[in-house]
């Protein structure tokens, strides 16, 4: 199936900002080509900007653990069905000064207290692109998990997060019995099971 070219494919009418705090929510008044190769009628649609981040999934090939952050999220309380402990890898918002490595590192020392020893990229992708242009571009950071544990965060930040390490495999349970709820995790440990022995053989190496 061809893909529809992205040039010149959308009309933005007009563009307002009705909100900006910590994140910013613009309108658009849109037309965009239809797969016919005519135009839609005209669309509003709200796009929350909140920034671009990153993720790592942190992974000692030596030991053959996982360490994994549980931490209160509102949206999952407000959420049916979900638990407002949301068991997750480490993730935070690129600075502007920051590479999204840097970026990478930083996360995973302040929210993990683990020392990042070598990254390999994922993916990046869109995290909600019907309503968002918040983009995640993720990594699996080689650590060493010896004494790794604790509550890390920035508590002016509001953030409080128990950090643990679990063997691959027990992280693999969490995630095929459904305990881990969010994508961002969901996506790291079905790649880190995929790609698994490839890391410890690479890394074994280093």
């Amino acid at each position: 199936m061809d893909a529809m070219p992205e040039e010149d494919t959308v009309q933005v009418l007009s563009r307002t900002t009705p909100y900006r705090g910590f994140m910013r929510i613009d309108i658009y008044k849109l037309r965009h080509q239809v797969f016919d190769r005519g135009w839609s009628d005209e669309i509003s649609r709200e796009v929350l900007e909140r920034g671009h981040a990153v993720a790592v999934i942190p992974f000692d090939p030596l030991r053959d653990e996982v360490v994994l952050l549980e931490q209160f999220r509102v949206g999952a309380y407000s959420a049916p069905g979900m638990s407002p402990w949301q068991i997750e890898c480490v993730a935070g918002m690129i600075e502007s000064h920051q590479t999204t490595e840097d970026a990478a590192r930083r996360e995973t020392e302040e929210e993990a207290g683990a020392i990042v020893l070598d990254l390999e990229p994922v993916h990046a992708y869109l995290t909600s692109p019907g309503c968002t242009s918040e983009t995640i571009t993720m990594y699996c950071g080689r650590i060493n998990a010896d004494g790794v544990g604790g509550v890390f965060g920035l508590a002016h930040e509001g953030e409080y997060m128990r950090v643990f390490a679990v063997s691959s495999e027990e992280a693999f349970r969490l995630l095929d019995t459904g305990r881990i709820e969010n994508g961002t995790t969901i996506i790291a440990l079905h790649w880190l099971r995929h790609h698994r022995a490839r890391l410890i053989e690479k890394w074994a190496e280093d």
